[in-house]
This record gives structure tokens, sequence and C-alpha cells, in this order.
């Protein structure tokens, strides 16, 4: 079998996973590969992501380790068998592996937990919002048109089908930045209250105003599958992102979204009247923002 020459996100943590059941129980590569019918190197490979690891000997190895739940097994044999093919396979070369990695990523979420800054998430993006980030700068590895052709596509997950519920926290800065005109602003505001209409839908502003700690500065997103421990944490870059997935990193985001969440306005509920609220909310500071324009 030839070895990979581009490891994908989903390829990369079904081999992390594989190593950390080996290491934390200490056994040696030798013994493990001996257990499952293969050679160490050939184990090594496997561990590294450089190469595919058939179900049946993926099934020998968690059975020789022990002590392995079967919903957490199934989740990984699911991860391992998966063609990495979707939608967006049709980009493949014409926007960034990144780009790629997220969207595979998301597809297979039940949850999103995400907080940005200084931006609109990506997800939540108009396209005239999209084109003025853009500007003239031309997109790493992507022509313009594909990379906005790309987000757009990637924000029908939030709409479709068995949609994964998405939490987002964003800070009052993100909304009171002008990237392009007055009425790109304006839309986007709008399409915010839009989305919150949405029954998996929640979207809560961070305000001025708020006590501030640790790890508001920096824009992450919570990517919730359905066995919580093959969670993981994207963190903005601008080389490239940063994955974290060991429970010592996941534990210490969901603390974090909690305390934004806490902190945060009261979510945008567009139907609810202004005068219901015992607080100003979401809802009112945007629409204070609206009229300011």
């Amino acid at each position: 079998m030839a070895l990979r020459t581009r490891i994908s996100e989903r390829q990369r943590r079904v081999a992390a996973e594989l190593r950390k059941m080996r290491e934390d129980r200490g056994i040696t590569t030798n013994d493990a590969a001996a257990a499952a019918g293969m050679k160490a190197p050939f184990l090594s490979k496997i561990e590294a992501g450089r190469t595919a690891i058939a179900t049946d000997r993926m099934r020998k190895l968690c059975e020789y380790y022990g002590d392995i739940s079967a919903p957490y097994l199934e989740a990984l044999v699911t991860m391992s068998e998966s063609s990495g093919k979707g939608w967006w396979s049709a980009y493949q070369g014409r926007v960034t592996q990144y780009a790629l990695n997220l969207a595979e990523l998301e597809a297979g979420a039940v949850g999103l937990c995400l907080y940005d800054p200084l931006l609109v998430p990506g997800l939540f993006q108009t396209e005239e919002y999209i084109r003025a980030l853009f500007g003239d700068m031309r997109p790493k590895h992507a022509t313009t048109e594909d990379a906005i052709a790309f987000r757009l596509a990637r924000q029908r997950l939030v709409t479709g089908e068995n949609a994964p519920a998405v939490h987002a926290v964003i800070h009052e800065a993100a909304l009171r930045m002008h990237y392009s005109s007055p009425s790109v602003t304006h839309g986007q505001l709008l399409h915010l209250i839009e989305l919150a209409r949405l029954p998996n839908v929640t979207i809560q502003i961070f305000p001025f105003r708020a006590r501030t700690f640790p790890g508001v500065t920096s824009p992450f997103l919570y990517v919730q599958p359905r066995v919580e421990e093959l969670a993981t944490v994207v963190l903005e870059h601008p080389n490239e992102p940063i994955y974290r997935d060991t429970q010592d990193h996941l534990s210490q985001y969901r603390v974090l979204f909690d305390q934004l969440k806490e902190s945060a306005l009261p979510p945008i509920t567009p139907s609810a009247a202004p005068e219901t609220s015992a607080a100003p909310g979401s809802l009112m500071l945007i629409q204070h923002l609206l009229y300011d324009l």
C-alpha cells in the first residue's frame, strides 16, 4: 500500500488516537503490532497517519488494549473507514487543505461552538461581507471566486437537513467593524437576526462592558461529534490553524465557552417583544447598531 503524501485532519486524528491508546497503556509498538498480526514498522506508519489500517486489525488492537467504550470504538472505525469525500471534494486543489479539513470536520459534527472577537463567523457571513473581507487580495491557494463559493457552500451546513446545533458568541467589536460600506454592515446584521430564527442556531453578543478574562482575544471553533472524546478545537492562526484534541484542551475550551456564554448578552430572540426582556439582550444591541448606521 502506497504511503500518503497528504494527510487529512481526519486521518491524522485516527492515527493520533491509536497511538494515544497504546502509549497510555504502556504497550510497546512491537507487542501491539504482534497482537494485531502486523509488523512494528507498519504500525508505526499507521500511527503517523502515513497509511490506513484495516478495520479488523483496528478492532484487534482495541481488544488487545482493553477498556475501550463501544461508542468510541465504533466512531473511530467510522472515521477510519470514511472515504473523506463530500461536497468539498469538488474544491480539491482550488482551496487550501485547511479549508477542506474544516468542511469535513463540520460535516461530522452534531454541535459547533464558536467565538470570534473581530469578525462575524464564516458560517454566518453574507456574500457581500465575504467579498469585502477578501477585497483585492488573492486568497492563499485559491481564486477569490473559489474561496467565496466554498465559504457559501459551507454555510449550507447550518440550514440543511440534520443540521448541527450551532452556538456562536460574537464580540461587539466584530459587529462595529466596518469592512466595507454601511449597507454591507447593515445587511450582515440583519442576516444574523434571520439566522437566529433557526431552531438550531443560538447567537449571543459579547459586549464591551462585559467582564473580560484570558481567552477572549482569540477566535476558536469547538467541533463536537457524536462521541465527545473525538471533539476538536480549531484555533485561528495567521499561517495555518492549530488543532487541539487532548482531553485537557477539550475541557479547557468547554469551560472557556461556558464563561463566554455566561458573560455575553442573552441570545438573539427575534420573536420576543423587547418589553418582555428583563435586561438588554443581543437583539437590542444589534438594533442599536442598525440605528447608528
